[in-house]
């Protein structure tokens, strides 16, 4: 219950919705209800008086509880009165305005649900998208694609629909319930009494048919989420699949998790689809019961014994009482998958970030000084990747970061804009603690340049614009040509707003890293951060995004992860990183004469050259 009431906050404000929908439903039950009250009056007008007095009628109704009885006196009143044929004018007219309003409170009180139902929905899936675009970069590193798709996309759903239906059957259904057993009660107590057992019986039985539904459905669940992520995968590896034959594996890897998800998903609708057919046959059962033990009470001609009127509307009203009670046993089954499914979604939501602000971090306005490294080191898990690099860059200057693969340059580069925070150490900029600052403000001075260029599904002109939203047309245009990106960009179909595909599946490698600088450059920061921008290109390609970013960093300070060693000669400062430390630092001439890790590597490439 505690996840549930836990789910049923993001409805808030729910009194907007709950105050409408409980005066809507309300007037919806006395009104259905009322409806089949009225077959009492609609008999008595229709049976000749003689007969019903033989029956063991009194002339006069025993007590105001008795509302079948007020009935029979109003009806006999007006056939004294108005005759026959006008008293029965007067009940169709009123089953005919009852009707009418039970469904208009009824269309109004599912109305109310639906907006509060579409607002839990609006709500929840705001708050786990958000707090996933606030987790740490290297959440998503551990983390199944696929399997956060579903939890944001199909879990979130799954729990909508169960929340706001099981709040309306929570109140509602009782509430029908009750009002049925008072008219019951109001007829006869005693053969309501004795009808009344089918609904323990009936709570007790299905109950043990649901018992596993709550483990099946969150092993469905997450199931449904390794289809999702083998999906993703195999769309987005879809050349490499083809390439080296594995259609058919991952045809099989999928169809196995499928076949696993089908199975699960068979079983839980049996139990769920089992609890209805039982509650519906022991409804049948019991109303034989009362047919039986309700007949025998008339045939037998007592006192208190009921009106063929009655009895027809008792039996009319019963059959109604087992909707009620099968809606509730109904919502027993779909509780627990939309429980399991809430769990799935809350655990997404409980995950905090590693990376939050300090309650009275300072925003970084501009960079004036220099980023300074202080004895930094990092782990992946276990792994030490980094240790007790000291590394200064200045405002300006050009920082090349070289070395043998996996030896911690990208991780160092991830530091930079406080992607990951160090274990120990410091990093300062302009002598400020990274800590002390706020997360938002230290990237609003830095731009990114990938290896992987990455662009939306979108328009050239707003990819570019990413980086200022609010950019005129005349910005994105000198962006795009000191990218020079803007001849190629003139011979697409639609030229700026030409669509650039999936991940920009439409442009070339080289067009595309041309735009992400582009996107850099519109930024306009004083920091660039380009991690092996030209490593994937061809020479042609290589030659043209390397004057695009040297146009980038003209007057900026740069810090460059180098692939081709060639590129960085004339960087300010080269840094090597080995084994996660700074194995030797200085200029290109000064690591040459040196003849350790640097040269050995520029002997490599002109050798392979």
């Amino acid at each position: 219950m505690k996840t549930y009431f836990r789910l049923l906050s993001f409805a808030k404000p729910i009194e907007k919705f709950a105050i409408p929908y409980v005066i809507a439903t309300i007037l919806s039950i006395v009104f259905g209800t009322l409806n089949l009250t009225l077959l009492v009056p609609l008999f008595e007008t229709l049976m000749p008086q003689a007969k019903n007095a033989g029956e063991g009628l009194t002339e006069t109704a025993t007590s105001s509880f008795d509302i079948t009885g007020q009935f029979r006196d109003l009806i006999g009143q007006s056939k004294i009165d108005n005759g026959t044929s006008q008293t029965l004018t007067y009940v169709c007219l009123a089953i005919v305005g009852s009707v009418l309003l039970s469904n208009i409170f009824r269309y109004l009180s599912q109305r109310y649900m639906e907006d509060l139902r579409v607002h839990t929905l609006l709500n929840l899936r705001k708050t786990v998208f958000n707090n996933v675009m606030d987790l740490h970069v290297g959440f998503f590193s551990n983390e199944r694609k696929g399997d956060i798709i579903s939890k944001v996309a199909s879990d979130v759903q799954v729990v909508q629909f169960t929340v706001t239906n099981t709040l309306q059957v929570v109140f509602k259904e009782p509430l029908t319930l009750i009002f049925y057993v008072l008219v019951l009660l109001s007829i006869s107590v005693k053969l309501t009494l004795f009808s009344l057992l089918v609904i323990p019986i009936s709570a007790f039985i299905i109950s043990k048919i649901v018992k596993r539904i709550k483990q099946q459905a969150k092993e469905a669940h997450e199931s449904f989420a390794k289809m999702i992520g083998f999906l993703d995968e195999a769309l987005g590896g879809i050349k490499i699949i083809k390439a080296f034959n594995g259609i058919d594996r991952t045809k099989d890897k999928f169809q196995t998790e499928n076949i696993i998800y089908s199975n699960l998903n068979r079983k839980m609708v049996r139990r769920q689809q089992l609890g209805s057919p039982v509650s519906e046959f022991l409804g049948v059962v019991m109303v034989a019961l009362i047919v039986w033990y309700g007949g025998n009470l008339i045939i037998s001609n007592q006192p208190d014994a009921l009106s063929t009127s009655q009895f027809i509307a008792y039996i009319a009203l019963f059959s109604q009482v087992m909707r009620p009670a099968k809606a509730l046993t109904d919502s027993f089954s779909g509780i627990h998958s939309g429980i399991a499914a809430g769990e799935r979604v809350l655990d997404l939501i409980d995950t905090k970030p590693e990376l939050t602000n300090k309650p009275n971090a300072i925003a970084l306005t501009d960079f004036d000084n220099a980023l300074a490294f202080e004895n930094v080191s990092f782990n992946y898990g276990d792994k030490q990747v980094l240790k007790e690099i000291s590394l200064r860059i200045e405002k300006g200057k050009t920082v090349a970061l070289v070395g043998p693969s996996g030896g911690g340059k990208s991780t160092l580069m991830d530091l930079i804009p406080r992607f990951h925070d160090p274990l120990s150490g410091t990093i300062k900029i302009d002598g400020h603690n990274f800590k002390d600052l706020t997360v938002e403000s230290i990237r609003g001075q830095m731009g990114i340049v990938n290896q992987e260029s990455f662009l939306f599904n979108d328009t050239i002109f707003n990819n570019i614009a990413f980086a200022k939203p609010d950019a005129t047309e005349e910005e994105v245009v000198n962006a795009a040509k000191i990218a020079n990106a803007h001849d190629f960009i003139l011979n697409t179909e639609d030229g700026y707003q030409s669509s650039v595909g999936d991940r920009g599946n439409k442009l070339s490698g080289g067009q595309k890293q041309r735009i992400c600088i582009a996107r850099a450059v519109l930024a306009n920061p004083p920091i660039m951060l380009l991690d092996e921008a030209t490593s994937a290109l061809d020479t042609e390609s290589e030659k043209l995004v390397q004057e695009a970013l040297n146009n980038l960093m003209k007057d900026r300070t740069s810090i460059v992860i180098a692939h081709r060693l060639s590129t960085i000669q004339h960087a300010d400062k080269i840094v090597v990183i080995d084994n996660g430390k700074v194995a030797e630092e200085g200029t290109h001439s000064e690591l040459i004469a040196h003849k350790g890790i640097y040269k050995r590597l520029i002997d490599m490439q002109a050798f392979n050259d």
